[in-house]
């Protein structure tokens, strides 16, 4: 089972919600996914993810925000 790494980055105004990212991201272990709750969709983060070799999911969320889920798809480097 996977284990979750949380940012609530709602209501936060860039840069922050990326930087949080950033950080999760560097602490990510190859068991764990991180699940980052935004209220506008990261766009500028999907081009970050893709050059890194993470996948993601988005979906709405029942209050009006995002869901993303970030996980590792490609091995590491």
């Amino acid at each position: 089972m996977s284990r979750e790494i949380l940012v609530d980055a709602r209501w936060q105004e860039p840069p922050e919600p990326m930087a949080r990212v950033l950080v999760a991201l560097d602490l990510l272990r190859p068991d764990e996914h991180i699940r980052l709750l935004i209220h506008r969709e990261p766009v500028p983060l999907y081009a970050v993810l893709n050059e890194r070799g993470y996948g993601y999911r988005i979906s709405p969320t029942e209050d009006g925000c995002y869901a993303l889920l970030i996980e590792r798809s490609l091995p590491p480097h």
